[in-house]
């Protein structure tokens, strides 16, 4: 089936975040918006005409999740990661930023220590400060790999030494915005040393369905469960909490739906009643409709998604590694982000960010945004059609040669 990636769809003026806040971000709207991370392509025709089908009835009157919603989210995890998962475990929320937040308030104490691994999403950090925890910063090594590229890894040994302080683990994976795909050694020692110092692990797995063929994601919940000796122990001892939600899968993030896969029944219900004293609303008739349609119907236009973001990437860093040795581009084994490393230019971060408006024009996300070790660097989407991601670049190396 044809998708129809490479048509430009006009988004301006439709109070896209991504496009109407351009002069209220960058100061000019006439940036290539390549920030906000979200896609510019269609969503799924299925998904599509879910939504129409609901706008046709002219009653939207609160709403209740149906059970074909929970089961649309058990099959898919089951048939695309291999975790089987029960009803029970699944708690729905209203996004994946507002559950990260939610976790943290449920299950941690004021003053607890909880770890994140920078440079990574910014909310992460917002998600420990807000609740008055005590943030615990574990930062991703960046070392040459085995063919001598960059490649992030984790801290092992410095983790170790952070969890004797810490009570949660906010992991990110696939990782945004490094792009890095944990590998099962990784993701086993990472268990063994939270299994250790009893620690919670928050697992944002929002991206474990964008990955490339390089690459396979293995979830974290799923490998705790497979090494406990039973169903009840893993229920019982489970301090693995996963966040999932169809938004950046199938760009549908607007609709605000996700979930919690919560094994622990004494941690599922802190959450629960945490999230039933804020009385926020999750479900409304359009994200339902959308959430179901998506991991039911989806498959095909997301299939069709990542060969065309392969595609894409592909191109993006041949072009970039072959044109511009200012840029160290590092290739993503998931998400549709590049990460730059751009350190060689020397300039510090509003230099580098002006640089980018004003003599690229280009809107990306700034690196320090993810934290001080992301310094030097820049985050691209290419979730756009590629021919204007090939003309961004053209774009960046024609100002990187006027600098000369």
């Amino acid at each position: 089936m044809i998708h129809g990636f490479d048509q430009t769809v006009q988004r301006e003026g439709t109070a896209s975040l991504k496009y109407d806040a351009r002069l209220a971000t960058f100061g000019r709207d006439d940036v290539t918006p390549m920030w906000v991370a979200d896609m510019d392509f269609a969503v799924a025709e299925p998904i599509a005409k879910a939504l129409q089908a609901r706008a046709l009835h002219p009653v939207f009157g609160y709403s209740i999740a149906p059970e074909s919603l929970y089961q649309s989210l058990m099959d898919w995890l089951l048939a695309k990661h291999g975790w089987q998962i029960k009803r029970e475990w699944i708690v729905l929320t209203s996004g994946v930023v507002p559950s990260l937040n939610a976790v943290v308030a449920a299950l941690t104490a004021e003053n607890d220590g909880v770890i994140v691994q920078p440079p990574v999403y910014f909310p992460f950090f917002s998600a420990v400060t807000n609740q008055n925890r005590r943030l615990i910063q574990n930062p991703l090594l960046l070392d040459d790999d085995d063919v001598g590229s960059l490649q992030y890894k984790m801290n092992l040994s410095e983790l170790t030494a952070c969890a004797t302080e810490a009570s949660m683990l906010m992991l990110c994976s696939p990782h945004n915005p490094v792009g890095r795909v944990w590998q099962k050694d990784e993701l086993d020692s990472l268990l063994d040393i939270a299994n250790k110092h009893d620690l919670i692990v928050l697992a944002d797995e929002i991206h474990a369905d964008l990955v490339y063929t390089n690459a396979q994601h293995h979830m974290l919940g799923r490998l705790a469960c497979d090494s406990a000796k039973s169903m009840a122990a893993f229920e019982q001892d489970c301090r693995v909490i996963t966040a999932v939600s169809p938004s950046k899968t199938f760009n549908i993030p607007g609709l605000g739906l996700s979930a919690l896969i919560v094994p622990n029944k004494a941690h599922r219900q802190a959450i629960e009643s945490h999230l039933n004293k804020l009385g926020v609303s999750v479900t409304n008739p359009f994200n339902m409709a959308a959430f179901e349609t998506a991991y039911r119907e989806g498959g095909d236009w997301l299939n069709g998604l990542m060969a065309y973001l392969q595609t894409t990437r592909d191109e993006a860093v041949a072009y970039m590694q072959s044109g511009m040795p200012e840029i160290s581009v590092l290739p993503p084994e998931s998400t549709y982000l590049l990460w730059l490393d751009c350190r060689k230019l020397k300039l510090d971060d509003a230099a580098l960010r002006r640089f980018f408006i004003e003599e690229a024009g280009l809107g990306l996300s700034p690196g320090s945004l993810f934290g001080s070790a992301g310094e030097g660097f820049m985050r691209m989407n290419i979730g756009m059609p590629k021919a204007e991601v090939m003309a961004a670049l053209e774009r960046l190396k024609l100002a990187l040669q006027q600098r000369l």
